[in-house]
């Protein structure tokens, strides 16, 4: 069992030990356990011994002992027994917004409610109107999270599946009876939410590689059989289908099964217009196959440059490959740094000297640190007092380091009026902000877009950060007019953020396209909080490659030294 494992498992004793209303010193020691563990670099092997653990500030001998009974047998009886001692459906209600555990415990205690399901019945009855701390509002509201979770229900997070879908595509991969595979769908386009798994596969016995599959060990139920096609779901509850073929057919089906529906479309019409049938099995001339060894021999077919799977959503990339004016997209490799990192300033779990070590060993050059400002005192917002200490930190690291650059930066909220956090002269001391709206989300859309214009307005602000505000899977971006935000950007020359944090993924890949034609350009920031959250950058790229950007758009591929320089004309803009 890893790290991350053995830290959620953690948190979940902590919420659960909150709906049996345990003592609270119990619940913060677990909390805090996960927080520390998160935040460590213990390497969590079979010869981790119990003082290693208690060596971890927050980690006492009970809990440390768990984790060791974790470690060694991937098992926790007191989690286990814990879970049976409440319904299920307790901590299910937990994905609702505003529904913690406190309510829970009360809705429970008083009404019986132990699933979702009753829940929003008693919502619908009206029985949590006149209860305390609810009222008709916070009843509204969560039927309104209900409805969230209805309307995303079945859908997964690419970031949650891909490891998972890799791991059972390395199995395909490797066995014997399988000639060539590939995952495809809309993991292979790296769209941000899943419905499912592709794989395709060529084989010669198709039976042999559909007994191997529906025999995996990470499949919960087998949802069909086929001598072509099965479909299985996983433990951790998505569906994965494969398909098979014979290794002539391959390329056609791959192409047809990576998708989108709307390329695929396209792709038919165009073969069309030159009286070619075109379908997972081949393409045909009167009838004939034509002879296609892989997916590049398809586009070259029809004079096209082969189409990175993430630009096949008919967002003009057909057009492009016929004009060979298709974009070189960025890679991950062209990130030189990271910006947008929380630190023990503010809502971090890790210091400025541990992040810059870890980004160090990650092959960056410079660290763009941001804390939040002062009005979010929700997020440990940086007080106006502690900025110096902050500042001079900083300074000092960047004078022990000769081969890293830390740049000092704030994430200033972007108030209702549109003004930033802070006065002018503590913003001048930043070498760059990052303008973002973390409260009022309920303006309309020409109160919410001219409150996000005058920050771009705000000869301080370097970018825009998370612009729809948008939470995949759980919150709708509020109602704002990004293509006016995107052009005032560009008027203004100020930069937008594409958020890395898998459930923002924001600005979104579409409206990358555009911004980019605007001459907007865009960081992948990762917004990270953890050691964790700093590899995040590469759901960044996924989605910047999804938004046809190259390197030149992106400023965090420019080294050290050109992005000293870059900042530095952004402040004397």
């Amino acid at each position: 069992m890893d790290k991350e494992e053995i830290v959620k498992i953690l948190k979940e004793i902590s919420v659960l030990l909150e709906l049996k209303d345990e003592n609270s010193f119990k619940i913060r020691a677990y909390q805090n356990a996960a927080r520390s563990l998160e935040a460590s670099d213990a390497d969590l092997g079979g010869d981790l011994k119990i003082k290693d653990l208690t060596g971890i500030k927050g980690i006492g001998i009970h809990i440390a002992e768990k984790i060791k009974e974790l470690i060694d047998t991937g098992k926790l009886k007191f989690y286990e027994d814990l879970k049976r001692t409440l319904p299920p459906g307790l901590t299910e209600m937990l994905s609702i917004p505003t529904m913690g555990p406190k309510k829970i415990k009360y809705l429970f205690d008083n009404l019986g409610v132990s699933n979702i399901g009753e829940l929003e019945r008693a919502c619908m009855e009206n029985k949590l109107a006149d209860l305390p701390n609810f009222g008709e509002k916070t009843q509204s509201n969560i039927l309104k999270g209900i409805g969230i979770l209805k309307k995303f229900r079945g859908k997964f997070l690419f970031s949650d599946i891909i490891e998972e879908a890799e791991s059972i595509h390395r199995k395909i991969q490797n066995f014997k009876y399988v000639k060539r595979s590939s995952l495809a769908g809309s993991v292979r386009r790296k769209k941000e939410i899943v419905k499912d798994i592709d794989i395709v596969a060529s084989t010669d016995d198709s039976s042999e590689v559909m007994d191997f599959f529906t025999g995996l060990k990470e499949a919960k139920d087998i949802i069909a059989r086929g001598d072509t096609k099965s479909s299985i779901r996983l433990k951790s509850g998505i569906n994965i289908d494969i398909r098979t073929v014979d290794d002539f057919q391959y390329p056609y089906a791959l192409h047809h099964f990576t998708g989108s529906k709307e390329h695929n479309t396209a792709m038919r019409t165009a073969a069309k217009k030159e009286n070619i049938k075109m379908n997972e099995y081949g393409l045909f001339k009167n009838g004939k196959l034509i002879n296609c060894s892989d997916e590049k021999d398809i586009f070259n077919f029809f004079s096209m440059d082969w189409i990175p799977p993430e630009l096949r959503e008919n967002y003009g990339e057909i057009e492009a490959a016929r004009n060979r004016t298709l974009p070189e997209l960025i890679e991950e490799k062209d990130i030189k740094g990271i910006f947008h990192i929380h630190t023990t300033y503010s809502d971090g779990n890790i210091d400025i000297e541990h992040v810059c070590s870890h980004l160090k060993k990650m092959g960056f050059e410079y660290a763009g640190i941001s804390e939040h400002s002062k009005t979010a005192a929700y997020a440990g917002g940086l007080r106006e007092e502690d900025i110096g200490r902050y500042f001079n930190e900083i300074e000092k690291l960047n004078l022990n380091y000769n081969d890293f650059k830390i740049f000092k930066g704030i994430e200033s909220d972007i108030l209702p009026d549109g003004n930033l956090d802070y006065s002018e002269r503590i913003l001048s001391g930043f070498d760059f902000v990052i303008a973002a709206i973390h409260s009022n989300f309920n303006l309309s859309e020409e109160q919410m877009t001219a409150r996000i214009i005058k920050a771009i307005e705000n000869k301080f602000t370097t970018m825009i950060a998370h612009p729809t505000g948008r939470l995949l899977l759980s919150r709708d971006p509020y109602k704002v007019d990004i293509i006016r935000v995107i052009n005032a950007a560009a008027e203004n020359n100020v930069d937008l953020e594409l958020n890395a944090n898998p459930f923002r993924l924001d600005l979104d890949w579409r409206m990358c396209k555009y911004a980019k034609e605007k001459g907007v350009k865009i960081f992948i920031n990762p917004d990270a909080h953890n050691i964790k959250n700093l590899s995040d950058y590469i759901f960044g790229v996924n989605i910047a490659r999804k938004g046809w950007l190259e390197k030149e758009d992106v400023p965090n591929t420019l080294t050290a030294k050109e992005m000293e320089i870059y900042l530095n004309n952004k402040k004397n803009k």
